[in-house]
């Protein structure tokens, strides 16, 4: 049983580098695999099977490259103010960040007073 023919092509290629280059032009504030898909009209889980396929490799790079292109613009509009904290915060965890506090909870309680001969000195 064959399954559909694939629309995998030089042409998903092209797009897909235009999409790179100018995901501004698509409306996008960052690059995307989601606004990819939408600039190809090609789902997602379509363009991860190809990316893991290793004679797909052109697409899979393509793909690393949006992901890299996202995390630079979100580092350097995030550093000058141009984007919401907040929201570069979030999206960056997918890019290995993480806002992560050590909290070491022993149950001692420490109260440190001051001794009154070294206060006379």
């Amino acid at each position: 049983m064959a399954g559909r023919p694939t629309k995998y092509n030089q042409e998903i290629l092209k797009k897909t580098q235009h999409y790179l280059d100018n995901f501004t032009d698509y409306g996008d504030v960052i690059p995307s695999i989601s606004g990819l898909s939408l600039a190809i009209d090609i789902r997602r889980n379509t363009m991860y099977d190809w990316a893991s396929q290793k004679s797909k490799q052109a697409f899979s790079n393509m793909l690393d490259k949006i992901k890299d292109k996202q995390h630079n613009v979100l580092i350097q509009q995030g550093l000058a103010g141009e984007f919401n904290s907040n929201i570069c915060k979030l999206v960056l965890t997918k890019h290995g960040y993480h806002d992560k506090q050590d909290v070491n909870q022993t149950g001692d309680m420490v109260i440190n007073i001051p001794n009154y001969a070294d206060s006379q000195k």
